[in-house]
Parts: C-alpha cells; structure tokens; sequence
C-alpha cells in the first residue's frame, strides 16, 4: 500500500467515528449531513499538517502536457478533494449518485494516495455488496424492530451508500496501518 502507516494511524482514530456516524445517519435518514463531511475534511487538513507537513516534506512532481510542476504531497491529496468533488457533482447532476455521497466522496478522497485507488475501488465493491445485503437482510427480517423508523427501510430500490462508504474508508485506514508503506 502506497499509504504512509504512519499517516494512517494518525487519521484512523479521528475518521472512523465520522464513517460511523455518516453510516448511521445515513441508514436513519437517507442523509449524509454536511456537518459530517465538513469534520472529515477538517481532519484532513488539520491532522494533515501534522502527518504530512508540506514545509518539510518531499515535494512530488507531475505534467499536464507541456506544464511541468511540483508540489507538496499535502497539497496533492487536498487536490483530491477537488478532483473527485467535480466528478461527483457531475455524477450528482446525471442522476447517478446522491448529493450527500458526492461530497462524502470528495471529503474523503485526500485520504486516498492515487497508488492505492485500485485497492479501494475493490474494498468499496465488496463492502457495497455486503452492506447491501445485510442491510435488505435485516430491512427483511425481526432486525428491523431495533429500529423501525429508519427511513432506509422504506425507500423501495434506494440503498444507504453512506454505509458502505464510510466503512469502505474505515477499512482502507485500517488496512493502511497494518500494511501501510
């Protein structure tokens, strides 16, 4: 994993109770609240500055054509958050995903080092799966009178993507400190 360990166990203990939080309120509500996305996003650049200071880190290079530039690493993951924000407002607009995911998205993308993407992009397919189906299973089953007035329940083909991705950067974070460079 491309993924500082180090970095990752910065992070962990501040995200994962944001990815419970945004799993739950979006199992209850059909909501990821934006003061959610906001603390993820602040824990980044906050924490950030501490894990990986672009004042004394290594600066990494990259060309667009014939631009040629350099920044630090810092400023490369806050990118993402730029980059996955604009796609998924584009993706927001087409219908394809909600608008509370694509802010969810984007806030979560700095975490994300460009060399482990496919690794999430597999951890979020299984952890999209599994929620899906424990949650039509317990949506079809006594679990649903420990909390009956979820709204997830009653949203016909909708599906909670906050369950899935809030444990898919859980588990990527946690993956990161075991097995992080």
């Amino acid at each position: 994993m491309e993924i500082p360990a180090v970095a990752a166990l910065w992070f962990l203990p501040f995200v994962l109770p944001i990815c419970f939080y945004v799993a739950f309120t979006d199992m209850r509500e059909m909501k990821i609240k934006n003061h959610a996305v906001t603390a993820l996003a602040l824990v980044f650049v906050v924490v950030g500055l501490i894990v990986l200071p672009p004042w004394s880190g290594e600066w990494v290079g990259a060309s667009i054509g014939p631009l040629q530039f350099s920044l630090p690493v810092y400023a490369w993951q806050l990118f993402h958050l730029v980059v996955v924000l604009f796609f998924g407002i584009l993706l927001n607009a087409a219908g394809a995903m909600g608008a509370g995911d694509a802010k969810f998205c984007a806030a979560a993308a700095p975490f994300v080092w460009v060399g482990d993407f496919l690794l999430v992009m597999v951890i979020l397919m299984v952890t999209t799966l599994a929620a899906f189906a424990t949650h039509r299973l317990a949506k079809y089953s006594r679990l649903r009178q420990i909390a009956p007035n979820w709204e997830s329940w009653d949203q016909g083909k909708k599906f909670p993507m906050g369950l899935a991705l809030g444990a898919s950067l859980g588990i990527y974070l946690i993956l990161g400190v075991i097995n992080g460079s």
